[in-house]
């Protein structure tokens, strides 16, 4: 069994499984995300603090689309099958960008779905998630990064029933400056002074029916976790920024998922240091569209 201060992982994603009452985490979990991808693997339990694994669910082949930047995976139910949203480093342009494979177990193997990144070829995009309106029309939420743009974009397309394509050209949700609490950063490799970032959105569906995302930044070149709403309930938006992020202690990327005790629980990695990422998670409540945080780090979250 492992704790969470022993797996290194970033962007963690939990799928909590109603038919075997077992909680499987997902993330970017090769020792250095930065270089020449690996693959995914998961790791499964029953109290968020003790894990088997790592058991893997996805190698690539010679033929895959990518050999680097193997980044947070995300893996939802649809249509009685398992599919995994996860970044890639394009091999033929360098850039990068989000695909979908699909599998029909948690433990994969996940194979190739979509034909290549459903984000456009020619932009730097990361960070797909899936969101399903009340229409049943399929999302991909994503970042469009702020290394392409300066400043980071939240954008949505429409995908096909299938998940295999985009069917429209994305449109921009919002931009990172938009919000108040994102503080700007320079960079020594961009010509640009004014930066922001966009990471890890995740959609929410509060329990009075307000349509929330989370989403992560930087706040004086720490990274935070924030909230936007939208006013009109569609993806579409507008959407309104909280003022405030509801964690600014180096966390992010970060995911909201009921316990099998009905508790609230927010997921992300801290610090946001390689190799030091870790998986937390941390109790929360939500009243009337507002998140509050109960407890910071918790070790046994089934109390």
């Amino acid at each position: 069994m492992l704790k969470n201060h022993s797996i290194q992982i970033r962007d963690p994603f939990i799928f909590p499984n109603q038919l075997d009452g077992k909680y499987y985490l997902y993330g970017s979990t090769d020792k250095n995300i930065w270089r020449k991808g690996t693959g995914f693997d998961v790791y499964i339990g029953t109290d968020l603090e003790n894990w088997e694994g790592p058991f893997p669910v996805f190698r690539a082949n010679d033929s895959f689309y990518s050999e680097e930047n193997f980044w947070a995976p995300e893996v939802h139910e649809y249509r009685g099958k398992y599919y995994m949203f996860a970044t890639f480093l394009r091999k033929d342009n360098q850039r990068r960008g989000t695909a979908i494979l699909c599998s029909e177990r948690l433990i994969g193997p996940f194979e190739p779905h979509s034909i290549g990144p459903i984000t456009p070829k020619e932009w730097d995009s990361l960070d797909g998630t899936l969101y399903v309106d009340k229409e049943g029309q399929p999302w991909m939420i994503f970042c469009h990064e702020w290394v392409e743009v300066a400043d980071g974009e939240i954008c949505a397309v429409k995908l096909s029933d299938n998940l295999k394509e985009a069917v429209a050209d994305p449109i921009i949700l919002f931009r990172a400056s938009e919000a108040s609490w994102p503080t700007a950063f320079s960079h020594p490799k961009r010509t640009t002074k004014t930066n922001y970032v966009t990471d890890g959105p995740f959609i929410y569906q509060a329990e009075n029916g307000d349509l929330m995302m989370l989403w992560a930044s930087f706040v004086n070149n720490v990274y935070a976790q924030g909230i936007s709403r939208s006013l009109t309930g569609k993806i579409t938006g507008p959407w309104l920024h909280d003022e405030i992020p509801i964690y600014k202690n180096d966390g992010g990327h970060g995911m909201i998922f009921q316990t099998f005790n009905g508790n609230l629980m927010l997921t992300l990695h801290s610090p946001n240091k390689s190799p030091n990422e870790r998986p937390k998670f941390i109790k929360i409540i939500e009243s009337k569209g507002r998140i509050t945080v109960l407890d910071n780090e918790l070790n046994n979250q089934e109390k």
